[in-house]
């Protein structure tokens, strides 16, 4: 019922009509009559204006008169002038009297029409409650409902029981079957229907009583817009009225959808179901559904209501959800009426899918294709499998495009969060942002196992028909074959056509054409119907890999575990001709170089996928059980990456000055180097597999010295493709080449008393500068007695501080460093006992750093984990903590493992998320996660369990400690010239290479003293002994005993620095004050000055010096030769 005007309250209006009737104004005549202005009908006006109106009053004569112009014009002109003056204010005020009246006239018609359309009202409302009677209203009710809104609810309610009614005086609907009221009746009901979807619009779920009412008016709703709910319809003289009745509510229903049914039950959907809690109850639910299918039905589908339906109704943040869980027969609705397909066939033209798209925009397209995906997964056993390709993978595919797009259009500086496309500037709104989590669970069933399979059925045909026939393979996509190429096409797709045409067109040279693809040699061929089946499925994964950002991880654990994809795929691609094909993808890509061909992003998800398996592969997966790979494959699927990945950047086939926006190859060179470094750590292959055959190395080399940017690309991304040795000779002309850029030419003199080695060292050399410490460093020793040492000018000396200082600071005894089971170095987790630990770390970085910046060999094995972050490799995506601690604790490696394999309740075991440590006689308890000492490691998160252990122990425990030694060594060595190795490769530049004595080489690189020479008995004694009579193990025993290191330079004794020299000797070495006239006549000539039987060879491993007496007997050489480097003697100066 109607009110008084907002902006007119009771007393205002009365106020009013008081003013008016005190002025005495005709109220009664509605047309305002001209009166004349005097003194006599206004006696409210100013003696002024009653002057004023007087003068116009003067006899027309006299304002004819001569004596009057005279008079009003004559010499006085100042009075003139007061006089129009006088007149014109006089009309002033006469107009606007008369708007004042005019005004008066009109409020109080309006009031007088307000007051009569109010009493009508009330006269109205009298009747309708004599009618249907009132109801008081409770407590429940909402307060805030203007009493017109009650009316309507009752009489909603009384429209609804008479359609209960048999009795056509109590029907309602026989108003309508009345000839002369049907046409107010259809009026009537439309603007009822209307106002019922206009309350709905405004009510909210979570209020109970407003519930009640979203269900009565959606019973309203669901009543007049068909007829099978009237009871009076089911009466038998009633059956021939059903059309007619049929054709008013197909009316009715014509209207609602014209004035905005779907956007009210959207309305209703969002509000009620995208909550923490779902408002809306099943029955409410079921009826919306029913609501938005009938005018579908009565359309026969068509394209603009199905348009309605997918923007409004499917693009409801999780709907097919609440279906399945609350109104299960709203979902068999969708699916008795085949919604699900035929929205699909919709959007098979990119027109529609782009009205839906921008309609829609981006979250909420999420979220259409999240219920669609949702839809799929519900119907993978009827339609999908029907629909899956090309109609199903289409959608999926430009669906996730658009979405990718739009995310790109709307990065700006001001952006948003979004849990699965990533950041954005487009915020979430309130009721997306509630059901994020269900349309995220939506989205995951595209890469269910259910759905997968369906998706990939041709890869599966393909597999199943190559172990069959073993050869050619015939259509496998599962459409027929005079159907396969117009759905391509359909598509945009074309694959093999298209491909052959790229191919005809391109310009590189040895493209070979035929009948289906590619020729490649193998069982397929690129682009052949089958394989283009597979292709495009992957290119629709692929991109959801892309778009869903946040859910890429997810997507590729989808696919790698809950299928056989990955097997698959690599079956196909091996099929391919010889290299896996090699030869097509390097025509194709050079025809369509930026990669977006399905082929490519079938070749690019095979590579992430695969990354992701292996990443998680223990060693007895990959090297014992072998799954899913074998090593074969895997040594096939090297070589077929090594290849790819060098020949696109030396062919140009990517831009070599950011290759990294390649797609492509970052998926090739990430998988690569994954399998580089698992080959690293344990060995399938030889080295010499990852060689390029082609290069040599000697171009290479050159290119890299003139800066051509292809070779350094390589060398950046792929330096295993050259030999080691050639990488080594590479470091040390890097660190030629900054020696001579930096001028090094200062020398720091520091002096060390040998009692205080670490001490005096860290002191001395601590506060230098890199560059300082990067240039000669000279030493001046200290003995016991405080004297200086005498020392040989070889630079040697240096050399003995840097070995022992690095001796005592890894010695496990100062407990800065550790020991594993297998005698490698790590920093032990306790070295915080000693003060200033951190600056010793830090500063025994920098001298490791110095030691491999001038090319000193230190024999220090260190555990391979402590390396792989030293070279930053833990910063990778692809650092698995479990795949390094078999370096730090095999031991803990097999528990883990035991772990992880466990087939049965892994709670029996009673583990939590903590770690409980002895430190210094102490029980301390680590937590690998807040709270973890009260979690327990389930079969669902022992992965996790495994991951966070492994983090702890080789990371958390000593990330100081690492992170201040890091720090050290690389404000020496250029962190760049480290990408030249893997682990391995590192501990050999530190510590030597990893092989046997080349004793030819050694002798041809050995100086001699004393009247020592190559064809001198002794020393052609000792060559022969250490080549017939000593085994490997001391053989490097013998070459750490002379240079302090078992392992040979890595470049040969060439580059041992000082050359490895032999001096004979005649006296003990507290006697020795080097060679004389006649020591080394006597040398020379083998004069026997007295047979040294009791002397023993001795070393000055600072100078890599022998100093061997003259023997007169090869088997007291062999014999003393033999003790003195079991026992370790040595690291004496002459």
């Amino acid at each position: 019922m109607s009110e008084f005007p907002p902006n007119v309250s009771r007393k205002n209006v009365g106020s009013k009509i008081i003013d008016l009737q005190h002025k005495s104004i005709d109220v009664q005549t509605p047309t305002p009559c001209i009166r004349t202005v005097t003194s006599d009908s206004h006696s409210d006006m100013s003696p002024n204006k009653i002057r004023i109106s007087n003068n116009l009053e003067v006899d027309q004569d006299r304002k004819t008169s001569p004596i009057f112009h005279k008079t009003m014009f004559g010499t006085k002109e100042s009075n003139r002038g007061a006089f129009l003056e006088a007149i014109r204010e006089a009309r002033a005020e006469r107009a606007a009297e008369r708007q004042r009246d005019e005004a008066a006239i009109k409020i109080q018609a309006s009031i007088r029409g307000w007051l009569v359309r109010v009493s009508q009202d009330r006269e109205l409302r009298k009747k309708f409650d004599e009618l249907f009677g009132t109801e008081p209203v409770t407590s429940e009710q909402t307060p805030f409902l203007p009493p017109a809104m009650d009316a309507f609810q009752e009489m909603t309610r009384y429209l609804l029981g008479s359609m209960d009614s048999d009795n056509l005086k109590l029907s309602y609907v026989s108003c309508g079957m009345n000839k002369d009221l049907t046409l107010h009746w259809i009026q009537h009901m439309k603007d009822v229907l209307f106002i019922a979807c206009k309350i709905l619009e405004s009510l909210q779920a979570e209020i109970p009583s407003e519930n009640r009412l979203i269900s009565l008016y959606l019973h309203l709703l669901l009543t007049f817009t068909a007829t099978n709910t009237w009871r009076i319809v089911r009466m038998p003289n009633f059956e021939p009225l059903k059309p007619a009745l049929n054709k008013l509510t197909e009316n009715l229903i014509g209207d609602l959808v014209t004035r905005g049914l779907y956007t009210t039950l959207n309305h209703v959907l969002v509000r009620g179901l995208c909550r923490g809690r779902a408002a809306l109850r099943g029955a409410a639910i079921t009826t919306i559904i029913t609501l938005c299918l009938r005018p579908l039905i009565a359309a026969q589908y068509s394209d603009k209501l199905l348009s309605l339906t997918m923007i409004h109704i499917l693009s409801v943040p999780a709907l097919i959800h609440h279906l399945v869980t609350l109104a299960p027969e709203g979902l068999q609705m969708l699916h008795s009426n085949a919604l699900f397909e035929k929205v699909v066939e919709l959007v098979q033209t990119e027109q529609d899918l782009r009205i839906v798209f921008n309609t829609l925009e981006g979250s909420y397209a999420l979220c259409l294709l999240a219920n669609l995906v949702h839809l799929a997964y519900e119907e993978s056993s009827t339609s999908l499998p029907k629909l899956a390709f090309p109609k199903f993978n289409f959608v999926v595919k430009r669906l996730l495009e658009k979405c990718g797009e739009y995310v790109t259009t709307k990065q700006s500086s001001l952006t948003q969060w979004h849990p699965v496309l990533g950041w954005f500037s487009r915020p979430l709104d309130q009721h997306l942002n509630e059901s994020l989590a269900i349309v995220k669970s939506q989205l995951q069933l595209l890469w269910s196992g259910s759905i997968v399979r369906v998706m990939f059925a041709a890869l599966t045909r393909l597999v199943k028909e190559q172990e069959v026939s073993g050869g050619d393979v015939k259509n496998c996509t599962g459409v027929p074959a005079s159907s396969t190429t117009p759905s391509l096409a359909g598509l945009g797709y074309l694959v093999s056509s298209a491909l052959d045409r790229r191919l005809s067109s391109g310009t590189t040279g040895g493209s070979l054409r035929s009948s289906g693809g590619l020729r490649g040699g193998g069982t397929y061929k690129l682009g052949s119907p089958g394989v283009a089946t597979v292709a495009m499925v992957c290119s629709m994964y692929h991109t959801a890999t892309t778009t869903l950002s946040q859910l890429r991880m997810d997507i590729l654990t989808g696919l790698c575990y809950k299928s056989e994809m990955v097997p698959h795929l690599w079956q196909v691609l091996s099929s391919l001709g010889p290299s896996c094909g090699l030869k097509s993808f390097l025509d194709l890509l050079s025809v369509s170089t930026k990669a977006t061909a399905p082929e490519f992003h079938m070749l690019m998800l095979f590579c992430d996928a695969t990354t992701h398996l292996v990443t998680v592969l223990d060693d007895l997966e990959m090297y014992e059980q072998q799954k899913p790979f074998s090593i074969a494959d895997y040594t096939a699927l090297s070589s077929f990456l090594n290849t790819f990945a060098y020949k696109i950047i030396h062919n140009g086939l990517v831009d070599v000055r950011n290759v990294q926006n390649s797609a492509l190859f970052v998926s090739v060179h990430t998988l690569l180097m994954l399998l580089h470094k698992r080959n690293s750590r344990r060995n399938y292959v030889t080295d010499a597999h990852w060689l390029i055959k082609e290069i040599r190395v000697s171009t290479f080399t050159a290119d890299l010295e003139r800066g051509k940017r292809t070779a350094q690309v390589l060398m950046q991304k792929m330096p295993h493709i050259i030999p080691h040795t050639e990488r080594v000779l590479l470091f040390r002309k890097y660190v030629t080449n900054e020696k001579a850029v930096l001028g090094l030419t200062d020398t720091t003199v520091i002096t060390i008393h040998r009692a205080r080695l670490v001490e005096d060292g860290y002191r001395q050399l601590a506060s230098l500068s890199s560059q300082l410490l990067k240039g000669m460093i000279r030493v001046r020793f200290i003995n016991e007695q405080g004297l200086d040492e005498a020392g040989i000018d070889q630079d040697g000396v240096f050399k003995e501080f840097l070995e022992e200082t690095l001796k005592r600071v890894f010695d496990p005894s100062l407990n800065l460093f550790r020991l594993t089971s297998e005698e490698r170095l790590y920093p032990s987790p306790s070295s915080s006992i000693n003060e200033n630990h951190l600056q010793l770390f830090e500063f025994t970085g920098r001298m490791l750093g110095k030691a491999v910046y001038e090319g000193i060999v230190i024999d220090c094995p260190f555990a391979s984990f402590f390396l792989s972050q030293v070279l930053g490799e833990q910063q990778s995506a692809l650092y698995s903590s479990i795949d390094e601690l078999p370096s730090l604790d095999p031991e803990l490696y097999k528990s883990m493992t035991y772990i992880k394999h466990y087939d049965r309740d892994v709670g029996d075991l009673d583990l939590t998320f903590s770690y409980d440590e002895d430190y210094l006689g102490q029980i301390v308890t680590h937590e690998l996660r807040p709270g973890g000492k009260v979690v327990p490691v389930t079969n669902d998160n022992k992965i996790v369990y495994i991951h966070l252990m492994a983090h702890f122990k080789m990371h958390t425990q000593i990330k100081d400690q690492t992170k201040a030694f890091i720090r050290g060594f690389r404000s020496i060595i250029n962190p760049d010239w480290l990408s030249l190795f893997s682990v391995p490769e590192f501990q050999r530049l530190i510590s030597g290479d990893n092989v046997a004595v080349d004793l030819k080489d050694l002798r041809e690189n050995t100086l001699y003293y004393g009247g020592f020479h190559d064809k001198h008995r002794v020393v052609c004694w000792l060559w022969d002994i250490l080549e017939r009579d000593f085994k490997e193990e001391e053989r490097a025993l013998f070459l750490k005993f002379v240079t302090s290191c078992s392992k040979p330079p890595l470049l040969g004794f060439t580059n041992l620095e000082p050359p490895f020299s032999i001096r004979c000797v005649e006296v003990g070495d507290d006697e020795d004050t080097g060679d004389t006239i006649g020591s080394v006549i006597r040398g020379f000539f083998a004069i026997r000055k007295r047979d040294p039987v009791n002397r023993l060879p001795t070393s000055s491993t600072c100078f890599n010096l022998l100093k061997l007496p003259n023997y007169q007997r090869k088997s007291t050489l062999r014999e003393k030769l033999r003790y003195a480097i079991t026992s370790n003697t040595g690291f004496e100066l002459s």
